[in-house]
Formats: C-alpha cells, structure tokens, sequence
C-alpha cells in the first residue's frame, strides 16, 4: 500500500512542469549589479533561480539572492 501512494505520489509531482509556474522575470539591483531571477508561483520558492548574474557573482549567490526575493514576496 505504501508503496503504491509512494509511487502516485512521483507521478504527480513529474507531471508538474516549472513553466506553468513562471512569472515575469524580477530584476534585482545589488552592488555587483543587475540579478534577474525567474519566480514561481507563491507557494513554489524553492525554484526560484537566477538567470542572468553579472560576471563577478557565483551562480549560488545569485540563486540565494532570487530565493530570498521569492520568499520576500511570499510573505
């Protein structure tokens, strides 16, 4: 039995696509300069990435930084 709600489970969730799920891109200004971060829905911040960073910035930096945004707006 669990293994079956387990499985149902997965399917459900690999039938979720981000696109469905994006705003308009966020630009963010920092010190380094210009972030823009591709947002989801509300309740979705854990895929909120960067997709454009300035040379400077890691690209783990920059995902922090949309992922704060995201849940800035959240709240």
């Amino acid at each position: 039995m669990k293994i079956t709600i387990v499985f149902a489970a997965l399917l459900a969730l690999g039938a979720c696509s981000p696109k469905q799920y994006e705003s308009e891109p966020v630009t963010l200004d920092t010190a380094q300069g210009p972030v823009v971060c591709q947002l989801y829905t509300k309740s979705l911040v854990q895929w909120d990435r960067s997709i454009s960073r300035p040379d400077a910035m890691s690209v783990e930096t920059a995902d922090a930084l949309c992922a704060k945004e995201g849940q800035r707006q959240q709240g």
